[in-house]
């Protein structure tokens, strides 16, 4: 049995969450919150919504134990990128890529 939560289109780069999120791997729910409340790093409020979101449809959806919760997977694709550009020297432009990623968490039972 598992239990799985998805947020799409998150404005913070895959590099950034993948920091926050390979702290979390393989840990119980429980603990992971608590490492998370005392994480200063972008992506924190994001990852903390998701694993309780995952936590809650396993308890709720699958009738899970809450104690016996822990994170199975937890992984950060690329989103779309939005295309930007600054003005620069002589007329030309630089292209800036406003990055966003997809963070997906699965929970199982111990």
């Amino acid at each position: 049995m598992e239990a799985r939560a998805k947020v799409t289109g998150v404005r913070i780069t895959p590099r950034k969450v993948r920091l926050v999120i390979d702290v979390i791997r393989g840990k119980d729910v429980a603990e992971a919150l608590g490492l998370l409340a005392n994480m200063n790093r972008s992506g924190v409020s994001e990852v903390t919504k998701l694993v309780k979101s995952a936590a809650a449809n396993a308890i709720n959806n699958n009738k899970m134990q809450e104690k016996n919760l822990y994170i199975a997977e937890i992984y950060a694709g690329d989103g779309p990128r939005l295309k930007r550009y600054l003005p620069r020297a002589k007329g030309s432009a630089s292209q800036i890529l406003k990055r966003t990623c997809h963070i997906t968490c699965v929970v199982k039972e111990r």
